[in-house]
């Protein structure tokens, strides 16, 4: 009966906790350099945008855009696992179609690449945080 009873306490605090964990933050958003429009709040801001750096197993991805008039205009890794070999190999190719889906979808509804599930996910996570902060 006892161990019943800590499983459920275990289980209750594991939703509690699940439920209450926020999944972006409001940062500051940069705006690139030459006089970026500045329509604070709407969705026809221009500027650069840099997501929250999301720590995977293999190392920090983070992603940075840019906009112009509401436009996702360019989509770019700015950190990514690099450390190995593999690593270098694994991301020299995924890194750039991600790049490009983000531009071709304007949002971060894009496909993860097969063989780099875990730079993917964090490339989403990181571009989410960025497309917030462009209040996209």
């Amino acid at each position: 009966m006892r161990k019943i009873v800590t499983a459920v306490m275990g289980t209750i605090s594991g939703l509690v906790l699940l439920f209450s964990y926020h999944t972006s933050t409001n940062s500051e958003a940069t705006t690139s350099p030459g006089g970026a429009d500045t329509d604070a709040g709407t969705s026809s801001s221009s500027g650069t945008y840099t997501g929250d750096a999301v720590q995977t197993r293999w190392g920090p991805v983070q992603v940075q855009i840019t906009v112009e008039n509401g436009t996702i205009t360019s989509a770019d890794a700015i950190q990514y696992p690099d450390e190995n070999r593999r690593d270098q190999q694994i991301n020299a190719y995924a890194i750039p179609q991600l790049n490009a889906e983000v531009v071709q979808a304007q949002s971060a509804q894009i496909d993860t690449i097969s063989g780099a599930t875990v730079t993917s996910d964090g490339y989403l996570q990181s571009l989410q945080s960025a497309i917030d902060n462009a209040h996209l």
